[in-house]
C-alpha cells in the first residue's frame, strides 16, 4: 500500500476516533456539571479568573476573584462577565436587525437579540441563581452535544467500511467481526 492512501487511512480513522472519545468526554463532563451544580460553578469561575490573569485581559479582576474568593467575588465576575456578553450580542444583533431590512431572518433576530438582552439583565440582577441555571443548561447541552457526536463518530466508521468495500481503498486499519486473514500467496 502506498503513503498516501496509508496515511488517509489513518487520518479517517483519527477523524472517527476523536468524535467519539470527545462526544464521551462531553457526556462525562455534562453529567458531572449535572450532579455537581454548584462545585462546577466555583470551579468554572476559578478557570476564568486564572483566565483572565494568564490572557492580560483584566489582570486585577483576577486578582481580586482570588482575594476574596471565599465571599464569592470569582462566581460573581464570571456572572458580570456572561451578561456584558449577553447584553453585547443582544444590542449588536438586534441593532443590525433594525438597521437592515433585509437582514436574513430579521424578525427572529430581533427576537433573540432581545432574549438576550433580557438574560444578560437577569444574570446581572441574580448572578448566583443564574450562574447555576446556566450550569445546569450547559450540562444538558453537554449531554446532548456528546450524545450526537459519539453517534456521528459511529456513522463516520460505517460509512468509511461501506466505502472501502466500495472501492480498492483500504480505509481504516480497523478489524470487523467477518474480516477473514488472506491465505498467504
Amino acid at each position: 500500500m502506498s503513503e498516501i492512501p496509508r496515511h488517509a487511512s489513518n487520518l479517517v480513522r483519527n477523524i472517527w476516533i476523536s468524535a467519539i472519545l470527545s462526544g464521551l468526554l462531553a457526556v462525562v463532563v455534562g453529567v458531572v456539571i449535572l450532579a455537581w451544580p454548584e462545585p462546577s460553578v466555583v470551579a468554572a469561575a476559578v478557570f476564568f479568573g486564572v483566565y483572565l490573569v494568564v490572557s492580560g485581559l483584566a489582570v486585577v479582576l483576577g486578582i481580586l476573584a482570588f482575594r476574596h474568593f471565599g465571599e464569592g467575588y470569582a462566581v460573581v465576575l464570571l456572572a458580570i462577565w456572561i451578561a456584558t456578553g449577553f447584553i453585547f450580542r443582544g444590542v449588536s444583533v438586534t441593532a443590525s436587525a433594525i438597521g437592515d431590512p433585509r437582514f436574513p431572518g430579521r424578525g427572529w433576530a430581533i427576537f433573540f437579540g432581545l432574549m438576550s438582552i433580557i438574560a444578560g439583565f437577569v444574570v446581572l440582577a441574580y448572578p448566583f441563581d443564574s450562574i447555576v441555571t446556566l450550569a445546569l443548561v450547559v450540562g444538558i447541552w453537554l449531554i446532548i452535544l456528546g450524545i450526537t457526536e459519539i453517534v456521528s463518530g459511529f456513522g463516520m466508521r460505517s460509512d468509511v467500511r461501506k466505502l472501502g468495500k466500495m472501492t480498492d481503498w483500504p480505509g481504516p486499519a480497523v478489524p470487523t467481526t467477518t474480516d477473514k486473514p488472506v491465505a498467504a500467496q
